[in-house]
């Protein structure tokens, strides 16, 4: 799983520079999965190729967190999202980043921002000891003051591991209200907070960051390496 975060942001980086105006949604998904599967076969030969994907959403395509790859052409201004999923030999890891073609208007930098100190809150609550039910209240009370609860689309993250599209993933460690499960070393979760803004409303869009951590003794490891917020995702059009 530390080598399939890497290789996450090895896909997040090709997808990232293959954003340009007039590229499509489809262009870039395939040259995050290209880069790496290529990784996978060099990194992990004799391993399985399974399922490893990139989704990759522009504009008011990113209203949910895994909508369908079009073949819509990026514009200026669009607000992107971008989400990279290797699969080796069965293992699950994800990287997930919001990002802007051109400068965001001032509503848009605004969720923006505020997302992104959601997400530093809730990576500062993933610690040994605490329930998921916990940090999700956590995230919800910082929400609530920030007046932008409404827009909160689901739960802030779930374990990592061995996954089959066709059962699913352990369901006893998703940080929702109704998981009272208790983290502990050895554990790997995501933090992944998520605001979706209705079109016709200012900055509207789907705002999303998501890293990968590994429970410790004293708190958690961040394994994802790939930056996030408006300091680095902003791409001149």
């Amino acid at each position: 799983m530390r080598d399939g975060a890497r290789i996450a942001d090895l896909g997040g980086a090709a997808m990232r520079d293959a954003v340009q105006v007039g590229t499509r949604e489809i262009d870039v998904a395939m040259a995050g999965r290209d880069a790496m599967e290529l990784e996978i076969a060099r990194a992990h030969p004799g391993s399985e190729l399974r399922d490893t994907w990139c989704w990759f959403q522009s504009g008011p395509n990113t209203d949910g967190a895994h909508n369908p790859v079009t073949t819509r052409a990026l514009r200026e201004g669009d607000i992107l999202s971008l989400n990279a999923f290797p699969m080796v030999s069965g293992y699950y890891t994800a990287l997930e980043r919001t990002l802007f073609l051109g400068e965001p208007d001032a509503a848009s930098l605004a969720l923006w921002r505020a997302n992104v100190a959601t997400h530093e809150l809730g990576l500062s609550l993933i610690r040994p000891g605490v329930s998921c039910a916990a940090i999700c209240a956590e995230l919800n009370r910082f929400l609530a003051g920030e007046g932008l609860l409404r827009y909160r689309s689901f739960g802030y993250g779930h374990s990592f591991g061995v996954l089959s599209h066709y059962y699913g993933r352990e369901a006893g460690l998703e940080l929702r209200e109704d998981i009272e499960t208790v983290l502990a070393p050895g554990m790997v979760v995501s933090m992944e907070p998520m605001l979706w803004v209705p079109e016709g409303t200012p900055g509207a869009g789907g705002y999303r960051e998501h890293d990968i951590l590994v429970v410790t003794e004293g708190g958690a490891e961040n394994i994802t390496g790939f930056p996030y917020g408006p300091d680095h995702n902003i791409i001149a059009a």
